[in-house]
């Protein structure tokens, strides 16, 4: 899933489950974590939303099982071309994590991301 059509595609289903407040943060953090599964992963990529309540968590798959390296603070000033996103995960989302998918009963293998988010 592209990143434009993922964005595009958030901001309908949390307008529509009562998530409208906080749709510009998913659809950022979304954005992120599927530019990743692009740039680190050969195959395809997909996306995952999921509302408890209060809370939505959005999910992200992709093929390589590799999870990134520790977060660092964002660069306050802005100048770094890379690595700011999960930064930005880290600072936006309420919560957030990953793990590796291996040998699972249905042969799916890669790694899968998420964070979660309050309805605002």
């Amino acid at each position: 899933m592209a990143p434009c059509i993922a964005r595009r595609t958030l901001r309908t289903i949390f307008q529509q489950h009562g998530f409208a407040a906080v749709a510009d943060t998913a659809e950022l953090l979304t954005s992120e974590l599927l530019t990743n599964a692009y740039r680190y992963s050969d195959g395809p990529a997909s996306v995952r939303v999921r509302g408890e309540g209060e809370r939505v968590r959005v999910s992200v798959w992709d093929t390589n099982p590799k999870l990134p390296a520790p977060v660092r603070a964002v660069p306050p000033d802005g100048e770094a071309e890379q690595g700011r996103g999960l930064g930005l995960v880290s600072t936006c989302a309420d919560s957030w994590g990953g793990f590796a998918l291996r040998d699972q009963p249905q042969g799916l293998v890669g790694k899968l991301m998420w964070f979660e988010l309050g309805a605002g």
